[in-house]
């Protein structure tokens, strides 16, 4: 049951939970429900699209993900795990498809010896989590019991297709935002806040009257593709609408963005840090990621924030 509520916090999804547990939503449901009777306390807050902690909640899985975590270190100890030559790999598809599959070559070429696994977050493909080695997850970058390195995607950009600024008469001014329709990633429910709150006559404009209600995504691949395809406005990181910018698929008129407080981490497991097939997989990774942000500082709106 501790497992159950363990996945299920970190995620914030029964779904995910599910997927991660091998379980069906409704049996997660039920256990997180029989854990609450138990305790006598709430953990979770019900939304529309997904959960959240309560108070006690958050306080109750900081206090168990260590112990998970320690559990797990214990096992690997008496199974006499070895060192790693083999790295077990969740990863985002959004990521992987759009950054990461693209370089990994050079990575094998490189190291041989180590071979690498790359497990989508949301299969169900017999991988337990206990046997992840290092995992691709998009957040503030605090998760207890993980070392986790920062790559990229906190710098979002304002996007919109050429049809659909033609459609609604362009973008002049960051006041026109209001006119249009929004798109927005659920992880993300605060970025047209922030980029609103950033320009201070869109801030006055924006309280005095109605703005858009955002349709809320949850990939960024689909998200992306309905920009593209003239269904609104779009607040993306701009590492993944680098393409777009460059074919004119997508563009930003008025070179605008804002830096959100989430963004893409690699994480490994404490006690799997200093294992060398994991240093060499993080040194490589993090050089890529230095490269890449590099790459974007010339986009139109990237120096915003």
């Amino acid at each position: 049951m501790l497992r159950i509520f363990e996945s299920t916090a970190r995620h914030l999804s029964f779904t995910r939970a599910a997927d991660e547990m091998f379980l069906t939503q409704s049996a997660i449901s039920k256990q997180i429900k029989a854990l609450e009777d138990q305790l006598g306390r709430s953990l979770f807050i019900r939304l529309n699209r997904g959960l959240a902690l309560t108070p006690v909640g958050d306080s109750y899985w900081r206090e168990i993900a260590p112990l998970m975590a320690a559990l797990e270190r214990a096992t690997e100890r008496v199974a006499d795990c070895g060192s790693v030559t083999r790295l077990t790999l969740h990863v985002f598809a959004t990521l992987g498809e759009r950054w990461l599959l693209d370089r990994f070559p050079s990575f094998a070429a490189s190291h041989p010896e180590i071979e690498v696994r790359f497990t989508a977050m949301l299969s169900s493909d017999g991988t337990k989590q206990s046997e992840i080695d290092g995992d691709f997850r998009f957040g503030n970058g605090s998760w207890p019991g993980q070392a986790a390195d920062y790559l990229f995607g906190r710098e979002m950009l304002l996007v919109g297709s050429p049809t659909l600024l033609k459609r609604h008469g362009g973008l002049q001014t960051p006041f026109d935002v209001l006119r249009y329709p929004w798109l927005q990633h659920f992880q993300v429910p605060h970025a047209w806040d922030e980029l609103i709150e950033s320009i201070p006559d869109l801030a006055v404009a924006a309280k005095s009257g109605p703005v858009p209600q955002a349709s809320m995504y949850e990939f960024y691949n689909v998200l992306i593709r309905a920009a593209v395809t003239g269904l609104g406005l779009a607040l993306v990181p701009c590492v993944w609408v680098k393409d777009e910018l460059a074919s004119g698929a997508l563009v930003n008129p008025l070179r605008v963005g804002v830096t959100s407080k989430y963004g893409y981490y690699f994480a490994v497991p404490e006690h799997k840090v200093e294992l060398s097939a994991i240093s060499e997989f993080r040194a490589w990774l993090l050089r890529e990621a230095g490269q890449t942000q590099s790459e974007l500082l010339g986009l139109p709106g990237r120096d915003t924030g």
